[in-house]
């Protein structure tokens, strides 16, 4: 029986039977409106010709006989019609314009958050710089200095870190993400000025300073340590009491933004870290009180030193030779013997950035004086690449410390007698110190050697103050001297002061002395004649600091005065009773004055400013205002001095030396 083959099967496609059309929409009725209507027409044409005000009755009729639904449905339709991007539709230039009557910073921030077309509009550079000018952050040069030099430092180390990636040899699978073509070139720091960033810097700083800020250590220490133990045998006499160690009472203070150095009577010398407040080494060497320090901060620009004004070897003022031979090789970098600095110092100092605010800051009256001192006891560097401390006291020495590594690098000698005071010039190896031995004496702190011996004064000298290669000494004779540190000529004997003096200022252009007389008197430094003789004070006058505009006195009864220096008028723009007790610290900058007395306060005040170039009080004098105490009480606070961003405070608490250090940076 044959058995048929199965044939292949095919493959069969169903018709798919499409779903049927639905009915056409129903035509819209006219009355819905969105047809022609003769009858709308009609009253539009009607609405139309009538009057602004009988427009206006007739939509507040309509309005009137609309039902819920219906005036939803008007807000709806109305709403999207009125928004309007107004600064949009205006010009850029016209748009900031509207922008810089907004003087408060977190409105101008909030409206950054509205569009990004305001976004772009508020980061525009203009209205920080505007900003900056209303809240008075360009007054302050060395803070717009100290910020552009960050900037470029910043720059700086970016180019490093991008040059100094690995490079990667051809035919080798590339591991870093950055890839740099042959022909890289590194672009040159930006000279734009980031005025919205320095704001937002200086708005916090300051805002840290009205509110306390952070307190970033507390060190104590025993004021009266124990008297050593009469047990060693021939030390003392059967009958002779021991000597009591000398107590750790602070007597001189120095601050930069990186360190903070401590001259003790104990003959110790503290380094506190400024951006920490740790305690990083203790300085021992002098053999006797410290009366005074001076610190020199790392890296700067030279000052370039005349070829003929330094003396030969064998001069008969030089009184000791160089010492700079016998250094090791790291004490020899220390101070910038051998090593010029780094290739970041290097690029800092070549660009030449000018002033952002030179158009709306008044400039100096007479150009070319120098630099004044800073009156938190720093000065500048010479580009060497580690910050030095150059101290004196008791012992007649001086000696010259590398903060980096504790080490003593010389051991000036030539006094005779107790060193009172100290300075070192901006951007120059040069110290200046005055003695008990009534002389002042001009060192090379780089080589280790002195430069010259300033004879004149027939009692002790007591202060000292340095701007440019001028020197002004005060002293127990009752006159102030001025010095060409160069030649060692002395210029002008300012006499006028009946009793001793205790403290002078200059700027270059004036001198202030005062002293226990309880006058002050200011002098032109140009031909040292007497511009002013200043009363107010009922007891000595132990406190001065000279600004481009003011002079701010403190004297031992507790008071402090500020008077005017514009047009050499002179007059009081403020007497403030301070404290209770003598003023024992004084120091103020372009927005605040810090004062401290035996009493136990330290104080801050805030300079009013108006935002138009001049202070708030009245004849656009800088009035201050106070703000608050900057500690908590203490028995007494023997000196205070702050930078920008750091505050230390030196006080006697519970019977102990404590030193509070502040912090203020954002």
């Amino acid at each position: 029986m044959d058995h048929a083959q199965p044939t292949p099967q095919a493959t069969l496609y169903m018709p798919i039977i499409p779903p049927p059309t639905p009915a056409p929409s129903p035509p819209i009725p006219q009355s819905y409106g969105f047809g022609p209507d003769p009858t709308l027409a009609s009253h539009l044409s009607a609405f139309k010709s009538l009057s602004y005000a009988a427009r206006r009755q007739h939509l507040q009729a309509l309005i009137q006989e609309c039902t819920p639904s219906e005036l939803l449905f008007l807000s709806t339709t109305i709403t999207p019609l009125l928004k309007r991007d107004f600064l949009r539709a205006l010009p850029p230039e016209v748009s900031l314009y509207i922008l810089s009557f907004i003087d408060d910073p977190r409105t101008l921030a909030r409206a950054a958050l509205v569009s990004r077309y305001w976004h772009e509009l508020v980061n525009d550079e203009y209205l920080w710089k505007h900003m900056c000018r209303l809240h008075g952050f360009s007054r302050d040069a060395e803070a717009v200095e100290a910020y552009r030099r960050e900037h470029l430092r910043q720059e700086a180390l970016a180019q490093d870190n991008l040059l100094s990636l690995p490079s990667v040899p051809s035919g080798e699978a590339c591991l870093s993400p950055v890839l740099l073509p042959r022909d890289y070139r590194p672009r040159p720091p930006s000279l734009e000025f980031p005025y919205r960033k320095y704001f937002i810097h200086e708005y916090i700083r300051t805002s840290n300073w009205l509110n306390k800020g952070k307190l970033l250590r507390i060190h104590r220490a025993q004021l009266y340590p124990p008297p050593p133990e009469p047990t060693m045998p021939g030390e003392l006499g059967p009958n002779e009491p021991p000597i009591p160690p000398n107590p750790a009472i602070p007597t001189s203070v120095a601050i930069d933004s990186q360190w903070v150095v401590v001259g003790l009577a104990n003959s110790r010398i503290h380094i506190f870290s400024a951006r920490t407040g740790v305690l990083s080494r203790t300085l021992i060497g002098h053999e006797a009180g410290v009366w005074a320090v001076a610190l020199i901060s790392e890296g700067g620009d030279p000052v370039g030193l005349p070829p003929s004004t330094a003396p030969p070897e064998g001069d008969p003022l030089v009184a000791t030779p160089s010492q700079d031979a016998s250094l090791p090789p790291t004490l020899r970098a220390a101070v910038g013997l051998d090593k010029p600095g780094s290739p970041v110092r290097m690029r800092m100092r070549k660009p030449s950035f000018p002033d952002p605010f030179a158009d709306g800051r008044r400039k100096p009256e007479r150009p070319g004086v120098g630099k004044p001192s800073y009156p938190g006891g720093s000065s500048d560097g010479w580009g060497q690449p580690n910050a030095l401390v150059v101290s004196g006291g008791c012992d007649k020495e001086l000696r010259i410390w590398d903060v980096k590594s504790g080490y003593c690098i010389y051991v000036l000698r030539g006094h005779t007698s107790t060193v009172r005071c100290l300075k070192v010039l901006h951007g120059r190896p040069i110290a200046v110190s005055g003695s008990r031995d009534r002389t002042v004496r001009v060192w090379d702190v780089q080589r280790g050697r002195l430069l010259r011996v300033l004879q004149g004064h027939t009692q002790s000298v007591r202060s000292l103050d340095v701007c440019g290669n001028r020197i002004v000494s005060g002293s127990y004779d009752c006159t102030c001297r001025i010095w060409d540190v160069d030649t060692g000529a002395c210029l002008h004997v300012l006499r006028g002061h009946f009793h001793q003096i205790y403290t002078v200022a200059f700027d270059g252009v004036r001198v202030a002395s005062g002293g226990l007389d309880t006058t002050v008197r200011v002098w032109d430094a140009s031909t040292g004649a007497c511009l002013a003789l200043l009363q107010g004070h009922t007891a000595l006058v132990c406190q001065l600091q000279l600004t481009r505009t003011m002079l701010a006195t403190g004297g031992s009864d507790g008071r402090v005065i500020t008077f005017s220096l514009k047009d050499n008028a002179f007059n009081v723009i403020q007497r403030l009773a301070a404290h209770d007790s003598s003023v024992s610290g004084l120091q103020l900058d372009e927005r605040f004055l810090v004062t401290s007395g035996n009493d136990g306060r330290v104080r801050l005040y805030e300079f009013e400013f108006d935002g138009r170039g001049g202070g708030g009080g009245s004849g656009g004098e800088a009035q201050c205002r106070f703000v608050r105490d900057m500690c908590e009480a203490s028995e007494s606070v023997w000196k205070v001095a702050y930078t920008r961003e750091t505050c230390a405070i030196l006080c006697k608490k519970g019977g102990k030396m404590v030193v509070e250090i502040y912090s203020f940076k954002p």
